[in-house]
Order: C-alpha cells, then sequence, then structure tokens
C-alpha cells in the first residue's frame, strides 16, 4: 500500500513538472508571437481626384504633417505613397493596382466618379485591403458591399444651408444685395460637376434656405465650372456679356469657383454683386478681408485629414476601430461646416 502511495505521488510530481513545462513553453511562444506581430512599417496609399484642386491639396499636405508626427510619436515608419489622377477615373483605376501590387496595408481613395465605387471596393477586398473613401461619398448600396469600407467627408446638404444663411443675414441687415430694389435676387450659379452629389446637394439648399426666408430669387443662369477658378472666371465673363449688371447674387459651390467670379469682374473693372463660396481655404479668407466676398463655409481640410490619417492607421494596425473611433451607422466619420464673415470671432481664430 506504501508503494502504492509513494507511486502515485512520484505521478503527481511529474505530472506538475510536465505542467510547468508546458506552461513556460506556452509562455515563450506567447511572447515570440507578440515580438513577431510588432509593426515596424506601414504602407498607406493615397489617390486623389485631382491634386491641383485647392482644397484636396490642403487634405494631401495635411495628412503629410500627420504622417511626419505618428512616425516620431509612434517610433514607426509610415510610408505614404501620393497618386494624382488628374481627373481621369481610368487613370485612377491603374493607380489603385498599383497601390495594391505595392503591397499597401490601406487605401485611401478621393474618388474622380462616385459611382465607380464598386470597382475600387472589389479590387481592394480581393485584395483584403481596407478602404477609407474620403471627400466624394459613395452612394450607400456601395459601402455596404464589405465591412472594411468607410468614409469621411462633411455633410454637403449643410455647407449649402450655411451658405445660404450668409446671404440671408446680409440681406436682412441692410438689403444691400439687391441693387435694383425689386424685391427679388437676380442670381447666377456656378456648380461643381455636373451630377456630383456635393454640387448638387450645395446648390439645392442653399436656394431653398435663401428662399425659406421670404427672398425672392430669379435665377438668370447656371452651369458646371468643375470647381475650377479659370473655368469658373470664363463662365462668368459669357454671363456678363449677357447679363451685365442683372446679377445681383453669384453661389458658388466653392470657394476656387467663387474667386474665379471675382477675377472676372475685376478683369472689366466692374462693381462685385454678392458673391459667396465655400470651402474656406486662405485666398477666399483673403478675399473677405478686403471685402470682395461676401463670406464662405469652412470645409475643415484639417480636420478631415486628421481623421482619414487615424482611420487609416489604427486599421493598417488591425486595430478593432469600432471601438476606438466614433463611427456613424458603422461606416461614416462626419465633420462640421463653419460659416467664415469678414471680422467675426472664427475667422479671427484662424
Amino acid at each position: 500500500m506504501k508503494s502504492k502511495y509513494i507511486l502515485k505521488k512520484y505521478h503527481i510530481f511529474l505530472y506538475m513538472l510536465f505542467l510547468l513545462f508546458q506552461i513556460g513553453c506556452d509562455g515563450k511562444a506567447t511572447e515570440q508571437q507578440k515580438i513577431d506581430t510588432v509593426v515596424s512599417e506601414i504602407k498607406i496609399g493615397l489617390t486623389v481626384y485631382r491634386r491641383d484642386d485647392t482644397f484636396i491639396a490642403m487634405i494631401v499636405s495635411d495628412m503629410e504633417e500627420a504622417v511626419k508626427e505618428a512616425e516620431q510619436k509612434n517610433n514607426i515608419k509610415i510610408v505614404m505613397n501620393t497618386m494624382d489622377a488628374k481627373g481621369s477615373q481610368i487613370v485612377q483605376n491603374d493607380h489603385i493596382d498599383k497601390l495594391i501590387e505595392q503591397g499597401c496595408d490601406v487605401l485611401c481613395v478621393n474618388l474622380v466618379d462616385r459611382t465607380v465605387a464598386a470597382t475600387v471596393i472589389d479590387k481592394a477586398k480581393a485584395a483584403d485591403i481596407p478602404v477609407v473613401f474620403f471627400n466624394r461619398e459613395p452612394v450607400k448600396e456601395d459601402l455596404e458591399r464589405w465591412n472594411k469600407v468607410y468614409y469621411v467627408g462633411a455633410d454637403a446638404s449643410e455647407s449649402g444651408k450655411l451658405e445660404g444663411q450668409i446671404v440671408v443675414e446680409q440681406y436682412n441687415k441692410n438689403n444691400n444685395i439687391d441693387k435694383n430694389r425689386d424685391g427679388k435676387l437676380q442670381y447666377v450659379v456656378l456648380e461643381g460637376e455636373q451630377g456630383h452629389q456635393d454640387a448638387l446637394l450645395r446648390t439645392e439648399y442653399a436656394v431653398k434656405t435663401i428662399t425659406e426666408a421670404g427672398i425672392q430669387m430669379d435665377k438668370l443662369a447656371g452651369d458646371t465650372a468643375n470647381w475650377l477658378r479659370s473655368q469658373a472666371e470664363t463662365k462668368m465673363n459669357q454671363w456678363l456679356q449677357i447679363y451685365d449688371d442683372e446679377i445681383e447674387l453669384v453661389l458658388c459651390n466653392n470657394d476656387d469657383m467663387a474667386l474665379g467670379a471675382i477675377d472676372a469682374y475685376e478683369n472689366i473693372d466692374k462693381t462685385l454683386p454678392a458673391i459667396v463660396g465655400i470651402d474656406g481655404i486662405a485666398p477666399a479668407i483673403e478675399a473677405m478681408q478686403q471685402g470682395k466676398l461676401l463670406g464662405t463655409v469652412k470645409n475643415d481640410a484639417e480636420m478631415q485629414s486628421e481623421l482619414i490619417f487615424e482611420l487609416s492607421y489604427r486599421l493598417a494596425m488591425k486595430e478593432d476601430i469600432s471601438k476606438s473611433m466614433n463611427l456613424v451607422r458603422g461606416k461614416y466619420i462626419f465633420t462640421r461646416y463653419t460659416i467664415l464673415k469678414p471680422n467675426n470671432d472664427i475667422l479671427n481664430e484662424q
């Protein structure tokens, strides 16, 4: 009996040794796994519809700064490859292919044509690379094609409402916008791109906000200038030949086009009507301070770029962003617009 008892204790002792050995091995394996999974470099692929777009140029510049700061803060190498599609979706599709081939950890895409987002998503999904769309929002159905697709931007309808509010406030203040005193505003619209969601919403809600405030409006003309200052100047020159001093208000979907409208008036030394824009870029702010631009709506490029980068960084690091990022409906991150007018408090903080 005694020998059986001793033998039993011996077996227990051996089993305990085995468990300790196994735990030690597992511990070493776990530590090795941690070492193996330490990320020393991440690659971000960035493609934009046009880098010569002033607002997009601000986004790219701010993201480059965010990369430098994150490298220093987190002691990690971050490679961001930026590609300019120059307004061609065909070129951008090639860029997507190249960025995927380069082994990017995440794709940041400012679409040329928002209606072809599905193609980009399907390519990224096949390579298991998350996609962060920004500035040009794909349709809801496309964003729902895959659980690793996101959008960072601002609500275009809000910018239209705020642009309209600038006009309403000035009209109610002293009514000097209505130059011919007929109780109506004769206006023209410089729109972004044909069929572009932001262009449509900005125009719709700017006009709606003004009319709902009880101000009557007569539309003289409207056309696209593709967000570009030069095209807006050309279009404005054409309208001035037709309508001359009849134009009392110029609604512009962005600041670059507003600046183009100003250029057209100044080139022929004519008195400026009320001109409003959207984006809050530096040249527009300067134009406001000079009394050439009635006001603009700040689209926070710095905040958007910070959020685009943060989301991209966390995705590249395989983090659970549902816990670390404030996502709307699990897909969206929205920034807010702000009205900018000469001498207001927000403008003085710039």
